[in-house]
């Protein structure tokens, strides 16, 4: 669901990877459950992808709302 909310709102892996100053890889295992975002990703993830923090932490942890 993190992949959709990127392609939803027009980023490309590297692009978020740039604006979080990560690397593109970190996203990619974000976006297959390899690896969950650290809290300090939380907020501007939530920015990026236009979501309340607390969505983006149940897409993460994949709860339905």
């Amino acid at each position: 669901m993190l992949k959709e909310l990127r392609i939803k709102n027009g980023y490309k892996q590297v692009d978020v990877a740039h604006e979080l100053h990560i690397d593109r890889s970190l996203v990619a295992k974000w976006e297959t459950g390899r690896a969950r975002p650290s809290i300090e990703f939380l907020m501007p993830l939530a920015h990026m992808y236009r979501v309340s923090t607390e969505r983006l932490i149940e897409v993460i942890l994949g709860v339905s709302a």
